[in-house]
């Protein structure tokens, strides 16, 4: 059993577009202190219900929020019409949020689109940043206002014409190796938490005197400190050979004396 301190989490970098890149506000945890508070990690749920139960968790605990509803499923005529994952009420302002959290790991590809926001994809190839801005805004944040939503919210008799939406994406970004970092609008840069390579360059990694851990991806929410098996670069190298043949781009920390570097290993 781990336990995870809630201000990892809330310290984890956010994507906080322009209301020119993106017609919604972002809500930040960034300056919210919470360093004594803890949570078993969920270690058994996906990546994006970890981070869910614990922003969620934390919302219970936090001082000037108080969470009115969590992942409310609005049921349409014939189907479900979508989910709602926050309602929450600033204790202080009286203002109600609503919320929709989403936790990425987007490596850069210069050549999926002209424009950054088209170049941000994950790094088996299947989500994109341009794909979840666009689910966001044509289907997230307008179930909030239909009319199912209404009657499904009735119990807890808000105000839904002056409710505000924001978005709180925790986003964990990557560059090539080598990448001018500077290059990236600043919003961008805060992001950058490491690099990534192709496989069949994995060679520049080798470093004798250091040790690799490759975390599951439900690990990836982890700090590396609390990682507990660290291994020697062949070690390593079998390990990534094994997740490139299948496809996958294993996660990896290199600690040496003085540092913990994290990369994507790619297998396109």
């Amino acid at each position: 059993m781990k336990i995870l301190s809630f201000s990892y989490f809330l310290k984890a970098p956010e994507l906080r577009l322009s209301l020119d890149e993106f017609p919604y506000a972002s809500f930040s945890t960034l300056e919210i202190v919470a360093e004594h508070f803890y949570i078993e990690f969920p270690a058994n749920k996906m990546l994006g219900k970890q981070a869910e139960t614990i922003f969620e968790s934390w919302l219970k605990q936090a001082k000037h929020y108080q969470l009115v509803a969590a992942n409310i499923q609005i049921q349409g005529a014939t189907q479900t019409a979508g989910e709602l994952d926050y309602l929450v009420i600033h204790s202080e302002t009286n203002n109600t949020l609503h919320i929709e959290l989403a936790c990425k790991f987007y490596v850069l590809d210069a050549t999926l689109g002209k424009t950054i926001p088209e170049q941000w994809i994950g790094p088996n190839r299947k989500d994109r940043l341009v794909d979840k801005l666009a689910k966001l805004k044509t289907k997230q944040f307008p179930l909030l206002h239909r009319k199912e939503t209404a009657s499904a919210l009735g119990p807890f008799q808000l105000d839904l014409s002056v409710v505000q939406q924001q978005y709180c994406l925790k986003a964990f970004l990557f560059v090539p190796k080598y990448f001018r970092q500077d290059t990236l609008p600043r919003h961008f840069q805060d992001c950058l938490v490491g690099y990534y390579i192709h496989w069949e360059k994995l060679a520049i990694e080798l470093d004798e005197t250091a040790l690799f851990a490759l975390p599951s991806k439900k690990e990836w929410l982890l700090p590396p400190e609390s990682l507990t098996t660290w291994i020697s670069f062949s070690e390593a190298k079998k390990a990534i050979t094994s997740s490139i043949t299948e496809k996958r781009s294993p996660l990896v920390y290199k600690k040496t004396s003085d540092s913990i570097e994290q990369f994507f290993v790619v297998w396109w």
